[in-house]
């Protein structure tokens, strides 16, 4: 098969460090190339994954995010690169509305955001000729009557994680400094269980820098300390060394891969309902699921029995990029067999 990937214009492939959606892409093009497949990136002219890239392209450019010329361009460029290509799958926002993409190379599109109400119409507008990935159940569930064509969950190279046996005594905090995040209520509720915690988070923006100082810092003390920003290595070694995550995520998360992280180097989870929780972490099993500060902090005695094994496991299982990968041409295979758009 002829697999076209269109990528983001802002990050590089795979991402140097924080970009969610350009790791998956990287893994996705991987995993079809080592399957076997002929496969074309539309990524950043600075990206190092390894496989054929539309050439031409510029620099990752970060600080375009938004819809750009530097976004407009960047689709151009692609779909013109793709006129050979089998099957197109597309993970930016306005590639599928693209009027002049190849007439003849069936479209899909994964939508790696929230379902936002004011973008319905674009989504319907998708979906007459593209097939729409939702990435959790949950989120296909708020899809507002936009028809979705197959829910897949992310993955990630379990074997690329290390195993950790939780002997740091601590419990961490991995993500973006954001109200959404939850990284108050983790210190909060690390304060009320009296447990050391270890927060690693993204601080860069404005946003992200007040909310630091006017809502994480002044809950900072001897157990419960701010990291920084960590690299890969620094993140593993955090995740192995913590007896369990605490997520307190505080809004309906369409996924969150830094739960497969965790769950993949051994280390559960305790986390809120919110979004795809419930489908990525098993309550009791790989971690625990509750809905407030009070009842969070409450199982954090417990949670050290819970086998850490097991958590890997059910990471391999359920969240590989093999899975992913496996159940990605499973559709293209649909899609080119005639299958139609949200069916």
């Amino acid at each position: 098969m002829r697999i076209g990937i269109v990528s983001t214009p802002w990050t590089a492939l795979p991402p140097p460090a924080y970009g969610g959606i350009e790791g998956v892409v990287d893994r996705l093009a991987r995993g079809y190339l080592a399957a076997g497949h002929d496969v074309l990136v539309a990524a950043p002219g600075d990206s190092t994954c390894p496989v054929p890239l539309v050439p031409g392209a510029p620099p990752a450019d970060p600080d375009g995010i938004g819809l750009t010329e530097v976004e407009l361009a960047h689709i151009v460029r692609s779909y013109k690169a793709m006129q050979e290509m089998d099957i197109v799958h597309d993970h930016t926002l306005i590639g599928p509305l693209y009027r002049r993409r190849p007439p003849d190379v069936p479209i899909v599109s994964t939508l790696h955001g929230p379902f936002r109400p004011f973008l319905r119409e674009a989504y319907q507008a998708m979906a007459d000729d593209v097939a729409l990935v939702a990435i959790s159940h949950h989120q296909a569930s708020t899809a507002q009557g936009v028809p979705i064509t197959r829910v897949i969950h992310h993955g990630i190279d379990v074997d690329a994680v290390p195993f950790g046996d939780g002997s740091g005594g601590y419990f961490c905090f991995l993500g973006r400094m954001s109200p959404s995040k939850g990284v108050r209520e983790a210190a909060l509720v690390a304060r009320k269980a009296g447990v050391p915690l270890r927060i690693g988070a993204k601080l860069q923006d404005k946003g992200e820098r007040e909310y630091f100082e006017c809502a994480v810092a002044p809950l900072l003390n001897s157990d419960v300390e701010y990291l920084g920003e960590l690299n890969k290595e620094e993140k593993y070694d955090l995740l192995c060394g913590a007896t369990a995550m605490l997520n307190p995520i505080q809004w309906a998360e369409p996924f969150g891969l830094v739960m497969l992280e965790a769950l993949a180097a051994g280390t559960p989870v305790v986390t809120t309902p919110c979004g795809a929780a419930p489908e990525i972490v098993d309550d009791g099993v790989t971690g625990y699921i509750r809905e407030d500060i009070d009842a969070l902090a409450a199982v954090l005695p417990q949670v050290g029995n819970l086998d850490r094994k097991r958590c890997r496991e059910e990471a391999r299982r359920r969240f590989s990029t093999e899975c992913m990968v496996t159940k990605h041409l499973e559709l293209y295979n649909d899609v080119l067999a005639g299958a139609r758009p949200g069916g």
